[in-house]
């Protein structure tokens, strides 16, 4: 795994309906999404970072304010820069393929990137997802159609999903 040094890692806070947003990014492109509940492990204090690294955050703030405004489904032009295993690399764009307003069980993730018996370690590496919304782990909800754990919460989880048009009978 790289690491951003903290002199090219550019953080800022975004408002959104679900609360303020914490966004970092370094040179290679965007590596967090921090919900206002969660706790991370590294301080992601603002710090301006590298011009590229400022590109790649700005780009990202405007994706997700487009995204939350109803302008915008998919991510894919973004630079992603997610930090973690080769198996957790591989869940995280498998979650990519999520169309905006579907959903997939873990079983689903699993089975799509070639190792059906790995439900669990699926489920383990969605919780540990960087870049949450982006790399849409809400769009992941158990095989019974329940809403599962969220980084950002249930009550997040389900806005995101009735935000993209999700009717489950876990959100009516």
């Amino acid at each position: 795994m790289k690491k951003a040094g903290n002199e090219n890692l550019a953080v800022a806070s975004l408002d959104s309906p679900i609360g303020k947003l914490r966004l970092a990014a370094c040179d290679d492109g965007l590596l967090a999404v921090i919900f206002p509940n969660e706790k991370t492990k590294r301080d992601f204090a603002d710090n301006r970072g590298s011009e590229a690294a400022r590109a790649h955050l700005d780009a990202a703030a405007k994706a997700l304010r487009e995204y939350f405004a109803g302008k915008r489904r998919d991510f894919k032009d973004l630079k992603l820069a997610p930090r973690g295993t080769e198996f957790q690399l591989s869940v995280w764009r498998a979650l990519t393929r999520i169309p905006f307003g579907a959903t997939r069980s873990y079983a689903d993730i699993a089975r799509l990137i070639g190792n059906p018996k790995a439900m669990r370690a699926v489920g383990l590496a969605n919780g540990k997802n960087p870049i949450p919304i982006i790399v849409p782990c809400h769009r992941v909800i158990g095989s019974n159609g329940a809403l599962t754990g969220f980084g950002g919460g249930l009550p997040t989880k389900k806005w995101l999903l009735t935000h993209e048009g999700v009717t489950t009978p876990a959100l009516l």
